[in-house]
């Protein structure tokens, strides 16, 4: 698929209407009263990491303003596929929302020669939560300071990295450097963050990336240390840690800015999306929100509704293009 003819088809899709008629499931109208029961919030990742805290954070705040219960239910487990299958399947009422990242939404398709849903036509964005820089950390024992000085040792070492899910940034990360320096870094894969922190931390693999906070948790006690950050600012929280462009990788993919989008079923009314992204913003600027920030070193706030069209339109097609590049399947 040629990237304007991704483009017209993920146009196609964010235009909700034709997408909403197309679908053979009821759809509540828009002036029927809403939320009439519990709100469920489906998370691809197990607790612990920053997808997980941005729903219950996210679900706590959305139930105050709407007084209605709202539950987080983590179903974590084949890169987020089983979450997004979910959630495409669901009623398109405003009941039922979803966390995922960037990564396993836009990219799954081309790691997977089939899916039990499509992404463009069955679901649609409601706000970009943003995830901040991610940190690249290596255990503490790696005799090794810098990016330039890991990739020279996996080159005469054998190493993996640890990745929070298949398609996953790290998971590009390490296949990118492999593909450029000529190293064999293989890709581990968590369910979450957590559990990839601890096994850098004990030497299982050597080096991760993720947030920095679940970083932080081992890199606190001595047993981790970073080497860099991804995107195209330094961690608020890590002022003397050079981004990865600055120490030298030239790819894209460590330039890019990484997002956790909101995603709901599409042909959900329009008032129901325009309230959710409403409330994302309201989150945004609340004191616990700025906590959350300031513990995961996050800089900028969750986007309109109209802005997480934008980004799913432009933004989708650059990261569907670079996992063709990489050549990465998984099935």
């Amino acid at each position: 698929m040629t990237r304007n003819a991704s483009r017209r088809r993920l146009a196609v899709a964010l235009g909700l209407a034709p997408v909403a008629a197309a679908l053979p499931r009821a759809v509540p109208a828009q002036g029927s009263a809403w939320p009439t029961k519990p709100i469920r919030i489906l998370v691809g990742f197990p607790p612990g990491g920053l997808t997980d805290a941005y729903a219950r954070q996210y679900g706590e705040f959305l139930s105050a303003k709407l007084g209605q219960p709202v539950t987080v239910e983590n179903r974590p487990g084949a890169g987020a596929m089983i979450a997004l299958e979910a959630l495409a399947k669901s009623p398109p009422d405003g009941h039922t929302i979803g966390f995922t990242t960037s990564g396993t939404l836009w990219q799954n398709r081309v790691l997977y020669r089939k899916l039990a849903y499509d992404a463009d036509r069955e679901l649609t964005p409601v706000s970009f939560f943003p995830s901040g820089p991610l940190v690249m950390g290596v255990n503490d024992k790696l005799p090794v300071k810098t990016v330039g000085e890991f990739i020279e040792w996996a080159k005469r070492n054998p190493a993996s990295m640890g990745t929070y899910a298949p398609a996953s940034y790290p998971h590009m990360v390490a296949d990118t450097i492999n593909r450029t320096h000529g190293t064999k870094i293989e890709s581990i894969h968590y369910k979450g963050e957590a559990p990839m922190w601890v096994d850098v931390a004990s030497n299982q693999v050597q080096v991760a990336i993720g947030s920095f906070q679940a970083f932080n948790t081992v890199a606190s006690k001595g047993l981790v240390r970073p080497l860099g950050v991804t995107g195209r600012f330094r961690s608020p929280r890590l002022p003397d840690v050079p981004t990865l462009a600055e120490t030298g990788m030239k790819d894209v993919l460590v330039t890019l800015d990484g997002w956790l989008p909101m995603m709901a079923p599409a042909g959900t009314p329009e008032p129901v999306l325009a309230r959710l992204a409403e409330v994302a913003v309201e989150w945004g600027e609340s004191p616990r929100a700025a906590q959350l920030r300031e513990t995961f070193a996050i800089p900028n706030r969750p986007t309109p509704l109209e802005e997480a069209r934008r980004r799913y339109r432009d933004e989708s097609v650059v990261w569907i293009d670079l996992a063709k590049q990489l050549g990465i399947t998984l099935d």
